[in-house]
């Protein structure tokens, strides 16, 4: 079991579930990811995890709306609209984590 990962001679966290199960994860290649972004490197960062990537501005824009709610109103709760956005996230993410062990979807790997 490897306790760090080295990408171009940088440590990064490793999936306990991909140590464990050999398979990938809907979050594997967030480290790598947000490595990438930090150096403005879009094409890896979508290439490391793709759905993370294309999700990630529609959760910032949630994010940001639950904390100006959470500031105006002192509701931490979603609201109708955001909940059904949030468990569509979570759908595609699962949709994405199987899809991304099959055989014909090697794209979709780290």
């Amino acid at each position: 079991m490897h306790f760090l990962c080295f990408s171009a001679g940088r440590p990064l966290i490793p999936c306990l579930f991909h140590e464990i199960t050999g398979l990938y994860c809907p979050g594997c290649g967030v480290s790598r990811m947000c490595l990438s972004l930090l150096r403005l490197d879009f094409k890896s960062a979508l290439k490391a995890n793709s759905a993370i990537m294309l999700l990630l501005p529609v959760g910032t824009v949630i994010a940001f709306q639950m904390a100006v709610r959470y500031v105006r109103e002192g509701k931490t709760q979603p609201g109708p609209i955001q909940t059904v956005i949030l468990s569509l996230m979570i759908v595609l993410l699962l949709i994405f984590g199987a899809l991304r062990n099959l055989p014909a979807f090697t794209c979709l790997a780290p």
